[in-house]
C-alpha cells in the first residue's frame, strides 16, 4: 500500500507537546502569557518567556511555574530582552542557547500599537510600530535559524525539525491586518499596516523555511481584553457593546489563544503552512471597518 493511501488509524496524543522547547516573545502578559500557559499545560518541557522588562518576565514565570497540571520537570524560564533592537534579539538567542541546544516552537508575539489622528500621526511612532511588529519579527525568526552562535550549536529551529515532526513558527498578526483597522482620532495606521505586512511575511517564510522542516503560520486575533486593547475597547463602546456586535456574542478568552497556538504547534497541524488563522468569533467578517463602531463625536472628527 502506498504511503499516500488512506486507512483508518489511531491518533494518540495528537495535540500533545510533550517535551517540546518553546520561546514566547512578548510573553509576560496578555496573549503571550495565555499562549505560554497553553504550551506548558500541553506538555512542553521548557517555555522561555521574554519581554523588555525583567520584573514582568520574572512575575510571569512565577505564575506559570505555579500552575497545577504541568508535566514533571516542566518549567517556564525568564529571559528579559528588548526584541525591538537587533542586539536585543541576538542577546535573546544567546541566552536561550545556554540552556537548550534546540527550539521546537517560536511564538513571535511581541508587538506595539499607536493611536493618533491622520493629520498629526508622528513619523517616529509609525516607524516604532513597524520596526517592532515587522522587522523585529523577521530578525527574531532569522537569528534563531541563521545566527552563528559562539557556542557552536546548530541553528536552533532547524536542529530537530523533520518532515514528520517539523519545527514551528507562529506569528501574531491581527484582524486589523485583514480588514480596516481603527480610524478617527486614535487611528492605528502603523499597527494595521504592520499586521498586514506580517501576514504576507508569514507566506514568504512558509515557502522559504518549509524545505528546512519549519512550518510558519500566523494568528489574527480580534478583541481580547488586555492592557494593549483596553483603551481601544473603551473608545469603541466598551466590552459589552463590542461583544454584542460579534457574531459569536463575546470577546476572546485566554483559552481561545492557548488552544489555537497549541493546535498550530502539534501533530494535528503538521500539514498547515503559510496560513493565517483568525480568532475573533467572525467579527472581522461582520464589519466594514472599526469606524462603524465608534461613537458619534469620534466619527464627526473624520
Amino acid at each position: 500500500m502506498s504511503k499516500y493511501e488512506t486507512e483508518l488509524q489511531d491518533f494518540p496524543n495528537i495535540f500533545s507537546l510533550k517535551g517540546k522547547v518553546v520561546v514566547v516573545t512578548g510573553g509576560s502578559r496578555g496573549l503571550g502569557l495565555h499562549a505560554a500557559s497553553g504550551f506548558l499545560q500541553a506538555g512542553a518541557s521548557k517555555v522561555y518567556i521574554t519581554s523588555r522588562k525583567a520584573a514582568a518576565c520574572d512575575a510571569a514565570v512565577r505564575a506559570l511555574n505555579a500552575l497545577p497540571n504541568l508535566s514533571p520537570g516542566a518549567q517556564a524560564i525568564s529571559v528579559p530582552a528588548d526584541s525591538a533592537k537587533f542586539e536585543g534579539v541576538e542577546h535573546l538567542v544567546r541566552e536561550v542557547s545556554k540552556t537548550t541546544d534546540h527550539v521546537d516552537i517560536l511564538f513571535a508575539n511581541a508587538g506595539a500599537t499607536w493611536g493618533e489622528a491622520f493629520d498629526t500621526h508622528p513619523d517616529a511612532a509609525f516607524a516604532k510600530v513597524m520596526d517592532l511588529n515587522v522587522k523585529s519579527v523577521f530578525n527574531t525568526i532569522r537569528l534563531y535559524i541563521s545566527l552563528p552562535l559562539v557556542l557552536l550549536f546548530a541553528p536552533l529551529l532547524q536542529k530537530k525539525g523533520t518532515i514528520e515532526d517539523p519545527s514551528r513558527v507562529i506569528i501574531t498578526a491581527s484582524v486589523a491586518g485583514i480588514g480596516v483597522g481603527t480610524l478617527g482620532v486614535n487611528a492605528t495606521f502603523g499597527y494595521s499596516a504592520s499586521k498586514a505586512a506580517v501576514i504576507h511575511l508569514t507566506k514568504n517564510l512558509a515557502v522559504e523555511l518549509g524545505p528546512r522542516h519549519i512550518l510558519v503560520n500566523a494568528i489574527a486575533p480580534g478583541f481580547f481584553p488586555s492592557k494593549m486593547a483596553s483603551e481601544l475597547i473603551k473608545q469603541t463602546g466598551g466590552a459589552e457593546t463590542l461583544a454584542a456586535k460579534n457574531p459569536s456574542r463575546r470577546l476572546g478568552k485566554p483559552e481561545d489563544i492557548a488552544g489555537l497556538v497549541v493546535f498550530l504547534s502539534s501533530r494535528a497541524s503538521s500539514h498547515i503552512n503559510g496560513a493565517t488563522v483568525t480568532v475573533d468569533g467572525g467579527e472581522v467578517l461582520a464589519r466594514g471597518g472599526m469606524v462603524d463602531s465608534m461613537k458619534g463625536d469620534e466619527k464627526a472628527k473624520l
